[in-house]
């Protein structure tokens, strides 16, 4: 059993052939697709966060309202650039999400992928050490301050004449909400830092994209993460059992509209290039093919099988009724066969 979601970057742009034109087409659709994948049978609504861009970029709001509206998905994030982020702020709006939503949170956070502007984060106020250049330790660091904030413990001392009776003791950060420590993952890149995920008590999220530390194709590199992962796991006592999600660019051509748009098309052998200088980067395939075909490529994806969560990316300017079918494709024509439902 997996359970299956949809990942959005929330792509728009006022192009007259766009389903999307405006940041406000992304999200009233965004809010309408959780609640229409809900209603098939899928398990997540997950979405991307990318500053200074026509795509997501701040996801609270989103997730708050999409939590309004459903009942049962898991409601996500793959993943928050914690680069940008102020760790407290972060946990109440977090915690309100959270609460509003029944505690279906899934936060996935990282140092995310080189953005639209050089050092976007510094325009936010916040700048790392000389000898870190791309900010990854000023996002490990965060995303630490944030995971034990997330414990509710209590830390900062309160006003001797307050406004407003307090508890007794030091204060934590409100609203708290419990169980939500549990429930975030690091989008890992490497090896290292899925190990490093492992350490810090953390849910793995791997996507589409790692590192190319051994030459062998992408989902057997990917596997072998996520095993790395799982043993560094076992080493220490986080009190619950981990989850793993990969992510998956997934088409089941199952009608006319499907051949038209990608019939033909897609990436069908991974790609090696450089996002950042001198790191070789490693891309996976995507899976475009008749349900027949399509299930047998499916069962040879080694990190599929490893991983309890799949992220189906999304084509989001094609529209809410479209994309609920290729979602709808997958659960119908797909994930019986494979043992997935």
């Amino acid at each position: 059993m997996k359970k299956i979601g949809f990942l959005s970057f929330g792509h728009w742009t006022p192009h007259p052939e766009s389903g999307t034109r405006s940041a406000g087409d992304m999200l009233l659709q965004a809010i309408d697709l959780a609640q229409a994948v809900e209603d098939i049978g899928a398990d997540g609504a997950y979405f991307r966060v990318h500053h200074f861009a026509r795509q997501m970029s701040s996801p609270f709001p989103l997730l708050a309202a999409i939590g309004a509206r459903t009942s049962r998905i898991e409601l996500g994030t793959g993943v928050i650039d914690m680069r940008y982020e102020n760790p407290m702020y972060m946990v109440e709006d977090a915690g309100s999400a959270d609460l509003i939503s029944g505690g279906r949170l899934q936060l996935g956070v990282s140092r995310g992928s080189p953005e639209q502007v050089i050092d976007g984060w510094k325009y936010f106020g916040y700048s790392g050490a000389e000898d870190d250049p791309d900010g990854a330790e000023l996002a490990r660091r965060k995303t630490e301050i944030f995971l034990q904030l997330l414990e509710g413990q209590g830390f900062a001392e309160p006003n001797p004449r307050p406004m407003f009776p307090n508890p007794p003791g030091l204060l934590r950060l409100e609203p708290h909400s419990d169980g939500l420590r549990e429930r975030i993952w690091w989008g890992a890149g490497s090896n290292a830092t899925a190990r490093w995920a492992a350490e810090k008590g953390m849910n793995l999220m791997s996507s589409t994209l790692k590192w190319d530390e051994t030459g062998a194709p992408f989902h057997v590199q990917q596997a072998e993460q996520i095993r790395e992962f799982r043993d560094e796991w076992t080493k220490h006592d986080w009190g619950f059992e981990p989850r793993v999600s990969v992510s998956r660019s997934i088409v089941a051509i199952t009608s006319d509209m499907d051949r038209r748009y990608f019939l033909g098309g897609g990436d069908r052998e991974d790609q090696v290039g450089y996002i950042e200088p001198g790191t070789r980067a490693i891309f996976g395939r995507s899976y475009t093919a008749e349900p027949d075909e399509l299930i047998e490529e499916l069962r040879r994806d080694e990190a599929i099988a490893e991983a309890d969560t799949l992220l189906i990316t999304i084509p989001s300017q094609l529209g809410v009724d479209y994309n609920t079918h290729l979602i709808e494709s997958i659960l119908t024509h797909v994930a019986p066969a494979l043992g997935w439902r």
